[in-house]
């Protein structure tokens, strides 16, 4: 198959930067349920915005393009020993070309392999069957996500549903609960695979292979069908909403597997899956190589309803009316639930965070600073190579391509924030720092330190990756290479880089809202449904 590889890059290419239809349609159906002038409106809004500029860049829709996780499917007699070769030389290809971000880390020494190959990654899976041509199958599961996946042990207690048996009414609690614990960090809304039984590895597995069926498909087992259409409805009247800024859509999928398990165990798994629910598979002649099918529609634009294009416009319009003259603390009345727009330029004062509430929009120009985990581990010990008194952090892990003229940003939206709460709120203390970027919010810690040293938590919208993209104007320069290029201290300058203020300086915090909202009304699901 003198082709197989190219087929396989192409594969890459459209799952990292193309929806499938059927995932725009649930996107655009979210759309039709929100009012635009909410946080969670506004969301859905510069989500769309970012699937179109991805589809128009052929760049990655979310920095984050996770584990390439391959399912391949082939006739017997193929020599899956070359086919595996030429997929990760794919996946090398793939990502020196920017399609992919280097993600492939050393568990023990934290280096990063530069190119997606190494021990365990790619993730490549073969199963034979009785025709005649290919089937590679590809899913692109974000680090947000996957952390979000959950596994649970029947019987148990489930905090604020109660006792879970081992029956479809247990099975129902988990999977409401999994949906409650992910809140915003796992850039809701998202889709969830569910598997039912097996042990614990292939209880996960069977949970991943549910996100590779259709979102518009029917499960054949009566039971689980009604399950599916349950937890669909009742998710949404959570209350959790788009990022975790509270709304009407929190879910926009859900599918349940079930396989036998030992008599001992009874497992239920939960893979979280992202709104950018990049997965997408290709049928192959097996002779040539060649792409002869899309297994999914191929993504194009969705046409919005009147009434949702009218409210967007006029979202639109709001977001644009603000102080353009670049001072901190500029500000003017916005759309969005009654908070302000702000426009900050860096360094920002102590006074001009302090001015700042929870649902105002801000807007930054001027310089700042990525910074993951690696960074923050170093900066607990370290001193920092750039002055970060009055500076913006952004938790971003970019997709980044170097040339003659130096770096160029691919992609670059926000990672969650929550795995820096054990450093963040010293790193505020020491350094001055005076805003934070980032996902999902983060906890007490960080919220004292805000609040104490005068400072925000601006929540970004998770998987707009291009549409952040595009705010960055240069790449002054970068720190600590070394940790690898999402782990990099970039040092970038930005204009109308948008985010809203979901910690504030005065001890707010609409994660901690938004949790104890969708808590109280997950404990109206506590008594039995299903018998």
């Amino acid at each position: 198959m003198q082709h197989f590889e190219q087929s396989v890059y192409e594969l890459i290419v459209e799952a990292s930067t193309n929806l499938p239809g059927d995932v725009r349609r649930a996107i655009r159906h979210a759309q039709e349920r929100e009012d635009a002038a909410t946080r969670s409106g506004l969301s859905l809004t510069t989500i769309a915005r970012n699937i179109k500029m991805a589809e128009r860049n052929v760049s990655p829709i979310c920095q984050d393009t996770g584990m390439p996780t391959f399912i391949v499917h082939t006739p017997i007699g193929a020599n899956q020993i070359i086919m595996k070769e030429q997929i990760r030389t794919a996946v090398s290809r793939a990502t020196k070309a920017g399609k992919l971000r280097t993600n492939s880390v050393d568990s023990l020494n934290g280096s990063n392999s530069g190119d997606n190959l190494g021990p365990g990654t790619p993730v490549i899976h073969f199963e034979q069957w009785n025709r005649d041509e290919v089937e590679v199958k590809l899913i692109l599961k974000g680090g947000g996500c996957e952390n979000k996946n959950i596994q649970y042990s029947l019987p148990m207690e489930i905090e604020g549903l109660g006792k879970a048996g081992r029956d479809l009414d247990g099975i129902r609690k988990c999977i409401l609960h999994a949906v409650y614990q992910a809140q915003g960090q796992g850039c809701s809304a998202g889709f969830i695979g569910v598997g039912i039984g097996g042990d614990r590895t292939t209880g996960y597995e069977l949970a991943k292979h549910q996100l590779f069926r259709h979102v518009h498909d029917e499960n054949d087992i009566p039971e689980l069908k009604q399950l599916e259409d349950y937890v669909l409805d009742k998710a949404n009247e959570l209350g959790i909403g788009t990022m975790g800024f509270g709304g009407e859509v929190t879910l926009l999928g859900c599918k349940v597997g079930v396989m036998n398990r030992l008599p001992a165990s009874f497992f239920v798994s939960v893979a979280y899956n992202c709104w950018a629910f990049r997965r997408q598979g290709v049928l192959l002649n097996s002779e040539s190589g060649v792409i002869t099918e899309w297994v999914y529609e191929r993504g194009t634009e969705v046409p919005m309803s009147e009434e949702v294009l009218g409210q967007a416009a006029a979202q639109t319009a709001a977001s644009s009316e603000v102080d353009s003259t670049g001072t901190a603390g500029g500000s003017t009345e916005s759309a969005s639930q009654g908070g302000r727009q702000v426009v900050l330029s860096t360094p920002i004062t102590e006074e001009a965070i302090r001015a700042l509430r929870v649902g105002d929009v801000v807007i930054i120009n001027g310089e700042m600073h990525t910074g993951r985990d690696a960074l923050h581990k170093h900066l607990m010990d370290h001193d920092s190579p750039v002055d970060l008194n009055g500076a913006v952090i952004y938790h971003c892990g970019p997709v980044m391509l170097q040339d003659e003229d130096g770096w160029h940003v691919k992609a670059a939206g926000p990672t969650t924030s929550i795995r820096e709460e054990p450093y963040q709120g010293d790193i505020i203390k020491k350094f001055g720092i005076r805003a934070v970027i980032g996902k999902g919010g983060m906890g007490a810690k960080t919220l004292a330190a805000l609040q104490e040293h005068g400072g925000v938590y601006l929540n970004a919208i998770g998987g707009a990756a291009q549409y952040y993209a595009e705010c960055i104007k240069k790449v002054n320069s970068v720190d600590f290479l070394e940790f690898g290029i999402p782990e990099a201290m970039w040092h970038l300058e930005v204009e109308g880089f948008a985010a809203i203020v979901t910690m504030d300086a005065h001890g707010n915090s609409l994660h901690a809202e938004v949790d104890k909202s969708s808590f109280e009304k997950l404990a109206q699901y506590k008594e039995t449904v299903f018998k």
